[in-house]
């Protein structure tokens, strides 16, 4: 098992081909993750309770420090995705569980990159590092019941559904049901075999 203390700050970064690479979030970033969020903000909208808390570069600033400092503890870690250089979106680990070997995975695509399967590649870009270099054993991934493009990305990935949390999640004006999946270590490791 890998040792968490060893791994500070270890987190996925390169290319996964077709001009899309995958980087920490870092504070310069804020600006233009700013106005990438704010260009899909009516469209983020229906499924991210974070997003009306995130009116200026300033705001995008500071979360971008949070997930600094998370990476910095070793606790997960954020990824600008770049398609040709440019911000098209987030995916990441939203914490590790070391004890128990786990980590959630979570992410959001600009509306004009959907389709193009960039949000499955980056998906398993760091499902594979979860598993190979962190030494995870499980995945969890949670998407409200009627977020057909995010229980897409979903169903690619291979994950098991595991159930449905109830009014789990405040989400603006309303509650939303969140469809539970996971992947485990030797899931993966079958899907991987010849």
């Amino acid at each position: 098992m890998a040792d968490p203390g060893k791994a500070t700050g270890r987190a996925f970064e390169g290319s996964i081909g077709d001009g899309i690479t995958l980087a920490p979030l870092a504070v310069s970033d804020a600006d233009e993750l700013f106005a990438v969020t704010n260009a899909n903000r009516d469209y983020l909208r229906p499924w991210m309770p974070w997003i009306g808390a995130v009116i200026s570069p300033g705001d995008t600033r500071q979360c971008i420090q949070s997930v600094v400092d998370q990476r910095a503890r070793n606790d997960g870690y954020q990824c600008a995705i770049r398609v040709d250089g440019a911000i098209a979106g987030i995916v990441g680990h939203h914490g590790i569980d070391w004890a128990n070997r786990l980590t959630s995975l979570g992410y959001w695509l600009a509306a004009g990159h959907q389709g193009s399967g960039i949000m499955t590649r980056s998906c398993c870009a760091l499902i594979d590092f979860a598993f190979d270099e962190l030494d995870l054993n499980r995945v969890e991934i949670s998407a409200a019941t009627d977020n057909r493009n995010s229980l897409a990305v979903i169903g690619r990935l291979g994950f098991t559904a595991e159930g449905v949390r109830r009014q789990a999640e405040w989400v603006h004006d309303r509650f939303v049901d969140l469809r539970c999946y996971a992947m485990l270590r030797q899931e993966r490791a079958a899907e991987a075999s010849p």
